[in-house]
């Protein structure tokens, strides 16, 4: 699969969910994680889709991948600090949590001017 073809796989995916049409947007999901397993954002796709859906279990595999791929990113550990609330689990999505807002802060250090007029 080239990466214009997982590109439009997720994006295909994505309106699939926005139409209402979870278990389509996560088969297209499966077949895009499949075809290229390193995919930061199949895996963070499948994680909000299945998040949204309810289906905690399942989005803690896809996060917990997505995060294996890229532990620096602000927004998988936002999602994971997430999951693991609803899982119940308040320390660990503490712990998420905590490094979703150190890496919030690093960016605005590095990128001040995106973050201009707003803390």
């Amino acid at each position: 699969m080239t990466a214009d073809e997982l590109q439009t796989l997720i994006e295909d995916a994505t309106f699939d969910y926005t139409m209402g049409d979870t278990d389509a947007a996560l088969a297209k999901l499966a077949r895009a994680t499949d075809a290229v397993p390193d995919s930061f954002e199949a895996w963070h796709a499948a994680a909000e889709i299945n998040f949204s859906a309810r289906r905690f279990d399942d989005a803690l595999v896809a996060a917990t991948k997505a995060h294996e791929l890229r532990p620096d990113d602000l927004f998988i550990n936002t999602t994971l600090s997430r999951i693991w609330m609803e899982k119940g689990d308040k320390t660990t999505a503490e712990k998420f949590g905590a490094q979703a807002k150190i890496l919030g802060w690093k960016d605005q250090l590095k990128n001040p001017e995106n973050h201009q007029g707003g803390l």
